[in-house]
């Protein structure tokens, strides 16, 4: 095992020597090569991070002769669930339904019964043919649990859907450095929370609530951004309350409850019901992939404002070298994870008694079985473990994308892992692997990966040159099998 980690250290050192010489110009004047600039240096460790979590986790898998294909569609259904557990929305306090405008009486029919709603209060009507319509009520009816509001404006089409927004009077709207909108007090206002500024006309213009103080009926908002206009008595503010689905902790303790899930299906297919890994997590591939399509019906799905409270973690820096105050060069937040996870992986696999029976189970699963040792239950923490950090993987790279486009994100992402996995001495046959090994199997094919785009090699080479290394990894671990056999004929002949 040494050697094979010699050799791809070796290896990496080579490459990155020659790729340093070849992105030079001169070709000997290293201080002009773009492959030792900070910002690729910064960028290759920041892409070794994540995909070096999702070779760990393989890594786990191939050792114990088994195999998962479903990375890439998991780290895509793991970053899809993120970002939908973390999406906020604005809403008004209050959203009457509509069920019917009639436009000849002047009358809006609402579902429910809504103390809120008095005359002279101002509505807005939206989600209708005619949204947008600012009007005033007139006089308010309650029977049963709907309320019939008239309105004093002429209507002009009668509608059957859509919904009301109670908004407040603007008292005053000041702009300067800090645009502060003046409502009454009982708005309930709280940082965070938008307002849509709407004018007579039907204008409307959002914003963010930075600050808020109420003094007697009054409650002054400052709003993030000066709206750029002049509101006067004749406009309104629809106050929208700020709803995130869960808190940051626990959509990501959901996401990687979700991940360790999916590792316990796949672990209890492969050890209950027999079927082949392989199998198993091809069909996981397509089924995530699916499943991530449907929910987000095809499209992106982003993180919007948490993108800059979270953001940080994937792609966010500890700078080591500054120029005054510009930060020249800092290590990626993400290499600390992977430092961390590597760590833990190691001692876990080198020195407990389930890493000793994963190696075992690898080398001989029927000797392993005859031994004591729960080779079931010893393969569902394989697979746990793999997929728990593809939840954790998947999260960091939806992150660090901004957004997740469920039809291509995460692609081949199970063949970096792979190769990196099986470069960095994990036997597909099973039995023998080394976290650190794989590390540097990860910093290989990103290498390689970034001596396409430097030495301007179509990137459509970029997958034949994945297949190739995962050949030349496959072939030299079957020649070094090959000689070890013959070594041991020799001694035992001997």
């Amino acid at each position: 095992m040494k050697g094979k980690i010699l050799g791809i250290l070796t290896v990496l050192i080579v490459l990155c020597t020659c790729l340093a010489f070849a992105t030079s110009d001169p070709w000997w004047n290293l201080g002009t090569s773009k492959f030792l600039q900070a910002d690729n240096i910064q960028n290759l460790l920041n892409r070794l991070s994540l995909f070096g979590i999702l070779g760990i986790g393989v890594a786990f898998v191939i050792i114990t002769s088994g195999i998962d294909l479903s990375i890439g569609s998991a780290v895509c259904l793991c970053g899809v669930l993120l970002s939908i557990l973390l999406k906020v929305d604005y809403k008004p306090v209050e959203s009457p339904v509509v069920l019917q405008v009639t436009a000849a009486e002047q009358t809006v029919l609402l579902d429910g019964v809504f103390d809120t709603l008095r005359p002279g209060t101002t509505v807005r009507y939206t989600g209708g043919v005619g949204s947008g319509v600012i009007m005033t009520v007139d006089s308010v009816s309650v029977a049963g649990q709907q309320t019939t509001v008239k309105v004093q404006e002429k209507l002009q089409r009668n509608e059957q859907d859509g919904r009301l927004a109670i908004a407040a009077p603007i008292q005053k709207l000041e702009s300067g450095d800090e645009s502060v909108v003046t409502v009454p007090a009982d708005a309930e206002i709280q940082v965070g929370d938008q307002f849509q500024l709407v004018k007579a006309d039907g204008a409307v213009t959002t914003q963010r609530v930075t600050a808020v103080t109420t003094e007697g009926e009054e409650s002054r908002a400052t709003l993030a951004k000066n709206p750029g206009e002049k509101y006067g008595s004749d406009a309104f503010a629809i106050l929208l309350k700020r709803h995130q689905r869960t808190s940051i902790p626990m959509a990501i303790a959901i996401v990687l409850v979700v991940g360790v899930l999916l590792g316990f299906v796949h672990g209890v297919l492969v050890t209950r019901v027999k079927l082949q890994p392989f199998v198993v997590t091809l069909c996981a591939l397509l089924i995530y992939r699916g499943f991530s399509r449907w929910l987000t019906d095809d499209n992106p799905a982003g993180f919007g404002e948490l993108q800059q409270v979270l953001g940080p973690v994937a792609s966010g820096r500890v700078g080591l070298a500054y120029r005054g105050d510009e930060m020249v060069f800092g290590i990626p937040i993400p290499f600390f994870l992977l430092t961390g996870i590597g760590i833990l992986a190691a001692v876990f696999l080198n020195r407990t008694v389930m890493g000793r029976y994963l190696l075992a189970l690898g080398r001989s699963e029927e000797a392993a079985r005859f031994s004591g040792i729960n080779t079931s239950r010893v393969t569902l923490v394989a697979y746990m473990i793999c997929t728990a950090l593809a939840a954790l993987g998947g999260m960091l790279f939806a992150l660090d994308n901004t957004s997740v486009s469920p039809s291509s994100f995460g692609n081949s992402y199970e063949l970096y892992a792979i190769a990196a996995a099986v470069l960095g001495g994990c036997s597909l046959r099973g039995g023998e692997g080394s976290i650190f090994g794989v590390i540097i199997g990860t910093a290989v094919m990103q290498v390689l990966n970034n001596m396409i785009m430097m030495l301007k090699i179509p990137q459509t080479l970029e997958q034949p040159v994945i297949g190739t290394v995962i050949l030349i990894g496959v072939l030299g671990d079957e020649l070094v099998r090959r000689a070890a056999a013959k070594r041991r004929v020799r001694q035992t002949a001997g």
